[in-house]
C-alpha cells in the first residue's frame, strides 16, 4: 500500500505551487484542464456566470445533490460568480489576468474576442502570461463557427465509425473530445511554463476538440491513410487478432481475453481449452487461421470458460500466462481491489458533505501529494476575490446591489 503524503518539511512542494490561473470555463474540457492545474498546486479562479453559473452545475443531482460533471471537474477551485456583460465585471477579470500566470477559456467561438479575453489579445497586453483557448474545431476554417459538443466531434473525428458492433456506431460512453482537448490544454500549459522559465515569455496556446480528438485516432487514421482499410467494429473483439474478445462465465460474469501470438496460443490450448492438439491444427495453430476461423475459436474458448466461475476462469488464465481482465461495471470499478490496495481514494469536501474522488493519476514520489480541494458553491470565493483586489466592502456591496457580482 502507498503511504499518503501529508505535508512534512523534508517533502518537495507541489510544481505548481506560487501559479495563479484564471479560468472562464464551463462544462468539461477546460474545466478538467484547469482541475489538473489545481490539483497539482495551482491557485484557479473560476469565472462563473451569476446566473447559475457553469451550466454543467445543473447536468444533473447524482452527487449527494450535485452534478456529477462539475464535482469530477471543478475541485480545489476558486468559484467567482461576475456578469461579463457589464463593464465592471469584465474589468474585475481583466485586472485578476494582469496578476495571473496562466488564463483558460472555452467560451463559444467569437465569445472571448468580444470581450477582448482572446488569448493572441491577451498575450500582447501581457508578455508572461499564458492564454489558452480552447474550441471546438479551431479558430479558422469553415467549421471554426460550428457549435461542437462531445458527440458530435466524436462523430466529426471519426471516433464512432470504430466503435461499436458491425450493425451499430456508437459514442464513447465517456466524453472523449472533451477529455482529450482538455489534457492538451493542460500539458500545453505545462509545457508553456518552461518555456516561460527558459525565455521570460508566455504566449498563446490553442486546442481543439477535433484536433485532439484526431490524434487520438492515429492508429486507425495511418492504417487507412498508408493503404488498409477501414478498421470493422468488432464490439469487444478484435479486428485481426483471434482469440479477443469477452466471454461468459457460469456465474454470469464474462472475461476478457487477448492471445496475443501463436506461444500463447498454444498454451491456452494446453491449459485452460484441455485441448492440447489445437496448437497444431492448421485451422488454429496461427493468428490468421483463428482470424479466419474465428467463430469456431470462440465457440472453443466460450465452452471452457462458460463452465468456470469468473474467479476461476482468471486464475486459470492467468496461470497459463495469458492476459485476461473482468468485465467491470462502474460500481465494481469503485471498488476496484488494486485502486483500494494502491490507497487511491480520498474525501473531497463540497457543500453537500465529504465526496469519495480518486487521486489524479499523476504521482510524484518524495512530494506532497495532490492538493484535491473542495469543490466550490457558486460565488463562494467572490468577495474575497474581490477584497485581494483592494475593492471596499462598500465597493463590493454596490456591485452586488447592481447584479454585477453574486
Amino acid at each position: 500500500m502507498i503511504p499518503r503524503m501529508r505535508s512534512h518539511p523534508q517533502l518537495q512542494p507541489l510544481p505548481l505551487e506560487g501559479i495563479t490561473v484564471v479560468a472562464v470555463e464551463q462544462a468539461v474540457a477546460a474545466p478538467f484542464a484547469t482541475r489538473q492545474l489545481a490539483d497539482l498546486g495551482a491557485r484557479v479562479i473560476k469565472i462563473e456566470r451569476i446566473d447559475g453559473g457553469d451550466f454543467a452545475r445543473g447536468y444533473d443531482t447524482a452527487a449527494a445533490g450535485l452534478a456529477s460533471h462539475f464535482v469530477w471537474c471543478n475541485r480545489g477551485k476558486e468559484s467567482v460568480a461576475l456578469d461579463l456583460k457589464d463593464p465592471r465585471g469584465l474589468d474585475v477579470v481583466r485586472r485578476l489576468v494582469a496578476d495571473a500566470d496562466v488564463f483558460v477559456q472555452n467560451l463559444a467561438q467569437g465569445a472571448a474576442a468580444r470581450l477582448g479575453l482572446d488569448a493572441v489579445a491577451l498575450c500582447a497586453r501581457h508578455p508572461r502570461l499564458i492564454a489558452v483557448d480552447i474550441s471546438g474545431y479551431g479558430a479558422s476554417g469553415p467549421y471554426a463557427g460550428k457549435r461542437a459538443y462531445d458527440m458530435l466531434v466524436q462523430c466529426e473525428a471519426g471516433l464512432v465509425s470504430v466503435t461499436g458492433t458491425p450493425e451499430q456506431p456508437v459514442k464513447a460512453g465517456i466524453p472523449a473530445a472533451d477529455i482529450a482537448a482538455a489534457m492538451y490544454a493542460f500539458s500545453g500549459v505545462l509545457a508553456a511554463l518552461v518555456r516561460r522559465g527558459t525565455t521570460g515569455l508566455g504566449g498563446p496556446v490553442e486546442v481543439s476538440m477535433l484536433e485532439a480528438l484526431a490524434e487520438w485516432m492515429g492508429h486507425p487514421l495511418h492504417h487507412v491513410m498508408h493503404g488498409g482499410t477501414p478498421p470493422a467494429r468488432t464490439g469487444l473483439a478484435h479486428a485481426v487478432i483471434a482469440p479477443y474478445d469477452a466471454y461468459p462465465t457460469a456465474d454470469g460474469g464474462r472475461v476478457l481475453l487477448s492471445v496475443q501470438n501463436d506461444r500463447e496460443w498454444r498454451r491456452l490450448a494446453q491449459r485452460v481449452l484441455g485441448r492440447p492438439e489445437l496448437a497444431e491444427d492448421p485451422a488454429y495453430a496461427t493468428n490468421a487461421a483463428r482470424v479466419e476461423n474465428r467463430d469456431r475459436t470462440d465457440v472453443l474458448v466460450a465452452k471452457a470458460l462458460g463452465v468456470l466461475g469468473a474467479d476461476e476462469a482468471v486464475a486459470r488464465l492467468e496461470g497459463a500466462g495469458i492476459a485476461c481482465a473482468r468485465l467491470r461495471d462502474v460500481r465494481e470499478v469503485a471498488e476496484h481491489p488494486q485502486l483500494a490496495a494502491r490507497d487511491r481514494w480520498r474525501d473531497v469536501a463540497s457543500p453537500v458533505g465529504p465526496l469519495r474522488a480518486l487521486l489524479p493519476p499523476i504521482t510524484l514520489p518524495g512530494g506532497e501529494e495532490a492538493r484535491m480541494g473542495a469543490v466550490p458553491r457558486l460565488g463562494e470565493h467572490t468577495v474575497a476575490v474581490l477584497r485581494t483586489l483592494g475593492m471596499t466592502d462598500a465597493e463590493v456591496a454596490t456591485l452586488r446591489r447592481d447584479g454585477v457580482v453574486r
